[in-house]
């Protein structure tokens, strides 16, 4: 299968890697979990895969509906291209790289903004780390405004096709980012985001929290100032944990917070605002909730 017609249909490439995806899990239980070589926080059971499972088969369908729409809206906006580019391995390799700086910051505006941190509470609501986590998304991406970030790429002059496919590479390359069973990997750890990197951002240690937003390079991190290294022992979840294995449940529950904040009526638009575009802060340690 070549790059050419996965870009032509992007959906494809999360079909290549899921026996990857798959096997990973396989073998992460496996050699990890059966052999008793990994914590407690890193176990699968079963209610908690029917819910990763069951989150990434909801956001992959709100991606196809809502992709309708995108893929217009990028068409339009790629009519107003500055450069004409001609894809080459080296362009692609650039658009890598710029895409991942703007994921940089649009995670970062993920646990920085409420209305975006609604959806991406999802990922971050397991008490749990390994590989299925990376299945933990939400349906609400679209909503929250995910697919704005990717609109400086088209107006530079990189193809619409190619941006998502380079936006979904990115994120499945993600993947292998979620696990315990890996420790650390030497000096890649001064220029890619690791397994070791991506736990403390899903740490709720108060040293961890607002940290490590890398997709694939952490240097990002390290030049904008949010890199923290791993040290102390990793806490996973949120401050205010969901309970809940059913996935309505977990997509649904900050957006809920959020309605019931804004029908207050003793509150101006300015307020109301506020709620809305402020950081989550978590009432425990007045930091950003992760």
């Amino acid at each position: 299968m070549s790059m050419e017609t996965l870009a032509d249909k992007p959906e494809l490439l999360l079909i290549a890697l899921a026996p990857i995806f798959i096997l990973m899990m396989g073998l992460e239980y496996w050699f990890g979990q059966r052999s008793d070589k990994l914590p407690a926080s890193a176990r699968y059971t079963v209610k908690e895969l029917v819910c990763n499972f069951s989150l990434a088969g909801l956001h992959q369908l709100s991606d196809l509906l809502a992709g309708l729409f995108i893929a217009k809206l990028y068409l339009l906006v790629f009519g107003w291209k500055l450069f004409d580019i001609e894809m080459s391995l080296t362009m692609f390799l650039l658009l890598m790289v710029l895409q991942d700086f703007f994921y940089y910051w649009f995670h970062r505006a993920s646990h920085r903004v409420r209305w975006m941190w609604a959806a991406h509470v999802v990922h971050h609501s397991s008490e749990n780390m390994n590989f299925s986590t990376a299945f933990r998304q939400s349906l609400m991406y679209p909503l929250a405004g995910m697919w704005l970030f990717w609109m400086p790429l088209i107006i530079i002059g990189f193809e619409p096709k190619w941006v998502v496919f380079v936006v979904l590479l990115n994120l499945g390359l993600q993947f292998f980012v979620h696990t315990q069973w890996i420790r650390k990997l030497g000096p890649l750890e001064w220029v890619f985001n690791t397994p070791s990197h991506h736990r403390v951002h899903h740490g709720v240690n108060a040293q961890y929290i607002d940290k490590n937003y890398a997709g694939i390079l952490i240097v990002w991190d390290r030049i904008f100032g949010t890199f923290e290294p791993e040290v102390e022992e990793v806490r996973y979840g949120i401050s205010k944990p969901v309970n809940s294995f059913n996935p309505f449940v977990v997509t649904f529950r900050e957006w809920n917070e959020i309605v019931r904040a804004l029908s207050r009526r003793d509150m101006s638009f300015k307020q109301k605002m506020t709620i809305v575009l402020s950081p989550p802060t978590d009432r425990d340690v007045g930091k950003i909730v992760k």
